[in-house]
Formats: C-alpha cells, structure tokens, sequence
C-alpha cells in the first residue's frame, strides 16, 4: 500500500480534531485559545507600537522640514547685490527647489494677559506666501494681504497661533516685542522695544513652533535687530531632503568662499538619534515578547501529546509513520502560531489604520486629552504602517511558533506504542 504524502489531508484532519477536542475528550482547546490569544496581542502590540513610533518620527520629520529649510549657508556675502547673485547660484543647483535669506533672533513678545519668549523670523512677504505649512492654517486667510505693507517692511507680524492665545492677542490686537540687544547708546547697549500690529495668526500643527515664533517682514527685521543690509542665513529647501548631507559640497561651491553650509541632519543629529535608538530597543523589546508569547503553544502541545498517547499508539501500529506523527502535531502548533499571527496583524493594522477615531472615542469617554501636543509636540497620534516591518513582525511570529512547536511534536513522534499502550 502506498503511503500518504507529507501534509495530507488526513494528517491535516487529525490535527484539526486534536486542536478543537474538548478537554473530556483529551484536547487542550483552552490552553490553544490561550496560546492564541498571547500570539495575537503580542503582534498587534508590536505593529501599532512600532506604527506609531514611525508615525511619530515621521510626522515630526515633516513638520520640521516644512517648517524649517534643509540646509543653510551662514556668511559669504553681505552687500545686499552679493547675497542676491549668491542665492540665484544656489537655486540654480540641481535638487534645490528654493533659497531665502532669513534673520532670527530671540525676543520677548508682549500681549494684554502676558509675556512670553519668543522667535522672531524676518522673511520676505514673497516668501513667507512660498511657505505652505503657513499659508495653509492662516487666521485670517486674508493676513498677507497686509504683511510687509509700508515703510520698511510695515508693522504687521505673524504670530503663532498658541503664543498669541498665551498673551492675550489675536488678528488686529498690538503685540509689543523686546530686542534683548540693540542699538549704542551713552549708556550702554540697551534693549529695542517696539509695538506692532498682529496681523494673523498661524498654526503648524507642532507646539513647538505654534508658542514660540513670529513671523516679520524682512526689511523690519533687519531694522528692529540692528542687522542693516545683512541676514543671519541662507535657508535652503531641497526637492528630496535626505539628500542634504550629498548636496553639501555643491552648495558650498555655490555659496562661494566664506560661506559654512550646514544640514537639517547636523542640527537635529541628537534628536533623532535619540529616537532611532528608542525605536530599536522598543522593536527588540516587542519582539522578545512575541517569542515569550509563542512559548504558550509548549505548554498545550506537551498535555495534548500526553492526553493522546493511545491515539499515537494506535496510529503507529496501523501504519503510521514517525514523520507522520511529528507533522500532525506540528500543524496542531503551527495552526495556532498562524491564526494568532493572522489575527494580530489584522487587529493592529485595523488600529492603526482607525487611530484618529480611536483617539476621540477616548478622549470622549474618558474626558481626558491622551496625547497632550504640549507634552508630545504633536496635536494627533500618528501612526505609519511599515509594510516591510510587519511582514518582518510575521516572519518572526511564524518562525517562533514553527520553532517551538516542533519539541513536543517531536517527543509525540518518538513515543513508542508499546509503552504507550502497556496500560491501556
């Protein structure tokens, strides 16, 4: 008689039928349930934890560098003809899409209810308009119509929009701002303070940037902060942002003898390093997790193989083979391994994919803000699926499970029937 091929559709029904017996019957459907479970929620666990971490890293990522340039040149030129042939050269670059020249100081900024310290950027009305993270959330959505009208630039600012909430102002209210440096005098250099009119506030969407920064016309920056014709920068914006640290070379060329070009990279090095090495101590943490959850299935595979004894007795002496037994058993363990996996993955991609409604489902009923933007930055949780990381996450569930299924299903196959049935 011809013997069944490996995974045939007996070996397959017995392993069904051992892994859904009642306990009477001497399955273990309870500890399988429990070794499902275990499985599922550790995978779901570690697919949203790493999905919001990537979304995190993501979405602060982009924050920054909508908000921020990519790269920037500091000295060179500082006649105003100069800074203007020097930055035709850098947009001319291949991969720079813009280049303004900026001034940035710290101020204190003063409103009816408080003060509160502050960064003022002097821009060009033009490219302030250039700058889409701030003209897309602009209360009012007119405000630039007056930004950097009058003399010198004008009087009216933009201002963040939970700086102005902080001290008291909105659009069309005066906002006073204190240079900590200014102009010689008799007695010493003292402090520049002058009132301006708001003329919108902005919101970014990061707390950082929303209670911290003032937007100012160029030519009244350089006016208000002593700096003459000069600027403090050059901000640069790149088509692909993470080629910076290969661009730095041509920008220096480009820039000109005296010029020192920096990165977006070199800046927030320390940062987002920090995050890289949290990331990875959380994956390996997650991962030990899932392999402490899939020991489980050890557990309900060694009492079902001692409950079925005389079924393995009985099936060797009918003819079935060692190989046989062990591929029963095994497909009992790695069906729970699989569906746990499965049901894991599709839980956290379900929640991940579901994680704004999530989030306001619960701050509803418990009334209470779980991702607080002045603690996480942020105003949302976000959450980024990395295809390649869950299929790594199944990979890693399938192969632990798999792993630690085959000892008892290997110890089903060498009991010898003999034994087995001594006692029966």
């Amino acid at each position: 008689m011809k013997a069944a091929a490996p995974f045939s559709a007996w070996e397959r029904s017995i392993a069904l039928r051992y892994l859904l017996a009642k306990r009477s019957q001497g399955g273990v459907a309870l500890i399988s349930l429990i070794s499902f479970s275990a499985i599922a929620l550790a995978v779901a666990a570690l697919v949203i934890t790493m999905s919001i971490m990537n979304g995190f890293r993501s979405e602060l990522l982009s924050k920054m560098l909508g908000f921020n340039g990519h790269a920037f040149v500091v000295g060179g030129s500082e006649a105003p003809q100069g800074r203007a042939a020097m930055v035709a050269r850098l947009k001319a670059v291949p991969g720079v899409i813009d280049a303004v020249p900026v001034v940035e100081s710290q101020a204190l900024a003063s409103g009816p209810d408080a003060n509160a310290g502050a960064v003022v950027r002097g821009m060009t009305p033009a490219d302030v308009r250039a700058s889409a993270i701030i003209t897309a959330h602009l209360n009012p959505r007119n405000a630039l119509a007056v930004f950097g009208a009058g003399d010198d630039g004008g009087d009216q600012v933009l201002v963040g929009e939970k700086l102005a909430q902080g001290i008291g102002v909105q659009a069309g209210d005066p906002i006073t701002i204190t240079a900590p440096s200014g102009g010689a005098t008799v007695f010493g250099t003292m402090p520049i303070r002058k009132t301006y009119t708001v003329a919108g506030t902005f919101t970014v969407g990061m707390s950082e940037y929303d209670q911290a920064f003032i937007y100012m016309p160029l030519d009244q920056a350089q006016l208000f902060f002593g700096r003459d014709a000069a600027v403090d920068f050059i901000e640069i914006k790149l088509a692909d942002p993470d080629r910076a640290p290969a661009l730095k070379p041509a920008l220096a060329a480009a820039a000109g003898p005296g010029a020192v070009v920096t990165d977006w990279t070199e800046k927030n090095r320390a940062y987002f390093g920090a995050l890289e090495v949290e990331r990875t101590a959380m994956r390996l943490i997650f991962l030990f997790i899932v392999a402490l959850a899939a020991l489980n299935i050890i557990s309900g595979l060694v009492m079902l193989v001692k409950n079925k004894g005389r079924d393995i007795a009985i099936l060797r002496t009918i003819g079935a083979r060692r190989g046989a037994i062990l591929r029963i058993f095994f497909m009992a363990g790695a069906t729970i391994g699989l569906l746990g996996t499965a049901s894991g993955l599709i839980f956290g991609i379900l929640f991940c994919l579901n994680i704004g409604a999530i989030q306001t489902a619960l701050e509803w009923v418990t009334g209470v803000s779980v991702f607080n933007p002045d603690v996480y930055f942020l105003a949302h949780v976000p959450a980024k699926i990395d295809w390649k990381e869950v299929i790594i996450v199944s990979i890693w569930a399938l192969l632990a499970s798999f792993i630690f299924t085959l000892l008892p299903a290997w110890r089903a196959s060498r009991l010898d029937p003999v034994e087995a049935l001594r006692y029966e």
